[in-house]
C-alpha cells in the first residue's frame, strides 16, 4: 500500500511539473502599458490557447506557430493528431484525446497516462479454486514529441513506461480466464501479466508527397508491429477499464515487442503497412531489453471512410511467442471497427468491435470476439464490454488426461462499470469508479471456476483532462 500511495504522490507531482512547464511557455504580460498605435495588432498565440485551436474541414489543426511546430498526426503532416492510436494503428479522427500538450520553438510534446488505485476480487465461488483478490495499481505513462524536417518531413518519437512490475508484482493481477506469458517458469493463468518498465521506445520519419499520399518508416525497441487493432490501453472505449481483455493475446498481445521495423504508405483514406519484428513476447525480467530477432512478419490494411470510423484487417506470422512453448508458432488474423461520436458539452460515445484468430500447427483455430463501448457524460462515464473467447486446455493449463489435449472451452465474459470525476487539478482528473463482471463458462470447468463466476472491483483513477480541439461535427 505504501508503494501505491508513493506512486500517487509521484504522479501528482509529475502532473504539476508538466503544468508548470506548460505555463512557463506563456508569453509574459508586459509590466508597462503598450504604446498606442493605429496599426492593427495581431493577437498573441501562446500555449494557453491550445483549447481554442480551429480545425480545418479535414480535421487537421490549423495554427500559425513559430518555426512551424507540427500539430498533426504522428505519421502524417496532413492528418489530425486525434487519429493517433498505438504503434502505427489508426483511431477515428473524431476520437477524444486526454493529455497535456506543450511546445518549444520547433517541437510539439504531448504526455498521456492512466493510473488506477484499486481493489479487485475475482471470485470463483465456493466450488471454484482459481479465484483471488488483490490491492494494486495498473498504470502506464507516455510522452510523444515531433518536429518538422524540411517542408514535407516529420520526425516523431514515443517513450512509454509502466510501473506494473512494482505495483502488481511479478505475476501481475488476478483476472479470471486470462492467459499468456509466465512467471518463475510457470504459465500465468487467471492473471494478467505486468507490462515492462519500458513498453515503447520508438522513432519514425514520414514524408508527405501530397495532401493525400504519405510514406513513413517506424522503428521500436520496444515497439508495436502492424498487427491487431489499437492496443486496449489506448482505445477510447477502454480507457476507464483497469483490466486487460481476456482476448488480449488474440489481438494486441504484440504491443510490447523488442525489435520492430515498419514501413507504411497512406493513399488518401487507406493505409497499407508491413512489419518485421521479434515474435517472442517479453521475458519475466520486466526491467531489461530482450534480444532482437526479427523472425516474424505482419501486414495491415486500414481504412477511415469518415471522421467517425476506423476499420482494419491484419495478418501475421509470430515465431514462438510463448517462452514455455517455444516450438509453437502462431498465425494471427484480426479485424476491427472503431466508432467515435463527439456530442455537445464534452459528451462522447466510443465503441470498438474486434475479432481475432490464433492458429498453430496441428491445432484447431482459436477465435475471440470483443464488443466494448463507453458513454461519456461530462463527469460520468458508463462502460460495458462483452467477450467470447475459445480457450484451449493448454491456454488454461489444464490436465490433458482429465480435460483432453487441445480441447477448446468457450468463455463468455460480460462487464459493466461506472466512474465519476470527483475533481480536477492542474488539468488532471481524479475519478471514483467500480466495475462488475460475470463469466459464463463450460460446465466442464465448474470444478475449477464454479458456475458463472463473478468479479468486482472499485478504484480511484488518475488521468489527464480532455484536450479540446473544437473539431467540426
Amino acid at each position: 500500500m505504501n508503494k501505491i500511495l508513493f506512486l500517487l504522490f509521484a504522479l501528482v507531482c509529475f502532473s504539476g511539473v508538466l503544468y508548470a512547464q506548460h505555463e512557463h511557455h506563456r508569453p509574459q504580460t508586459p509590466k508597462k502599458p503598450a504604446k498606442k498605435t493605429t496599426k492593427p495588432q495581431k493577437p498573441v498565440m501562446d500555449s494557453s490557447m491550445h483549447d481554442k485551436h480551429n480545425m480545418s474541414d479535414s480535421g487537421k489543426m490549423e495554427m500559425d506557430m513559430p518555426m512551424k511546430v507540427p500539430m498533426s498526426h504522428a505519421f502524417s503532416l496532413n492528418l489530425p493528431m486525434n487519429r493517433n492510436g498505438s504503434g502505427t494503428a489508426w483511431l477515428p479522427d473524431a476520437s477524444p484525446m486526454y493529455g497535456y500538450m506543450f511546445h518549444s520553438k520547433k517541437w510539439m510534446y504531448m504526455v498521456h497516462g492512466n493510473l488506477f488505485l484499486r481493489y479487485t476480487k475475482q471470485d470463483a465461488g465456493n466450488r471454484g479454486t482459481r479465484g483471488d483478490d488483490q490491492f494494486d495499481a495498473p498504470n502506464w505513462f507516455m510522452m510523444m514529441a515531433q518536429r518538422k524536417v524540411g517542408r514535407k518531413g516529420l520526425f516523431h518519437y514515443n517513450v512509454m513506461i509502466s510501473l506494473d512490475r512494482i505495483t502488481e508484482g511479478g505475476n501481475g493481477y488476478p483476472l479470471l480466464f486470462q492467459s499468456g506469458e509466465s512467471w518463475e517458469g510457470e504459465p500465468l493463468v487467471d492473471r494478467q501479466h505486468p507490462h515492462d518498465l519500458f513498453s515503447e521506445i520508438s522513432v519514425s520519419y514520414s514524408y508527405a508527397f501530397s495532401k493525400k499520399v504519405d510514406a513513413f518508416v517506424y522503428f521500436g525497441y520496444p515497439g508495436e508491429p502492424a498487427i491487431g487493432s489499437v492496443a486496449f490501453m489506448h482505445r477510447p472505449s477502454a480507457l476507464s477499464y483497469p483490466d486487460a481483455p481476456i482476448s488480449h493475446h488474440w489481438n494486441d498481445g504484440t504491443h510490447i515487442t523488442f525489435g520492430v521495423a515498419t514501413l507504411g504508405v497512406r493513399l488518401d483514406k487507406f493505409k497499407v503497412e508491413g512489419s518485421l519484428f521479434t515474435g517472442r513476447e517479453p521475458d519475466e525480467n520486466r526491467y531489461n531489453f530482450d534480444k532482437m530477432r526479427f523472425d516474424s512478419w505482419s501486414g495491415r490494411l486500414s481504412f477511415n471512410p469518415s471522421r467517425n470510423w476506423a476499420f482494419l484487417v491484419s495478418h501475421g506470422f509470430i515465431k514462438s511467442p510463448e517462452l514455455l512453448h517455444a516450438d509453437e508458432d502462431v498465425n494471427r488474423t484480426t479485424a476491427s471497427a472503431i466508432y467515435s461520436l463527439p456530442m455537445r458539452n464534452d459528451n462522447w460515445l466510443n465503441v470498438t468491435t474486434l475479432w481475432g484468430l490464433n492458429k498453430t500447427a496441428g491445432h484447431d483455430g482459436e477465435n475471440a470476439f470483443l464488443l466494448e463501448g463507453t458513454l461519456r457524460l461530462r463527469k460520468a462515464e458508463l462502460s460495458t464490454r462483452y467477450e467470447w473467447v475459445q480457450k484451449s486446455s493448454e491456454e488454461l493449463d489444464l490436465d490433458p488426461l482429465k480435460y483432453g489435449e487441445g480441447t477448446l472451452f468457450p468463455v463468455n465474459a460480460l462487464s459493466a462499470g461506472i466512474s465519476y470525476d470527483l475533481f480536477s487539478f492542474a488539468k488532471t482528473r481524479l475519478a471514483l469508479g467500480g466495475q462488475f463482471s460475470v463469466f459464463f463458462d463450460s460446465k466442464d470447468l465448474h470444478d475449477l471456476y464454479g458456475k458463472n463466476p463473478m468479479a468486482l472491483q472499485v478504484y480511484l483513477r488518475l488521468y489527464p483532462g480532455l484536450m479540446k480541439m473544437n473539431m467540426k461535427n
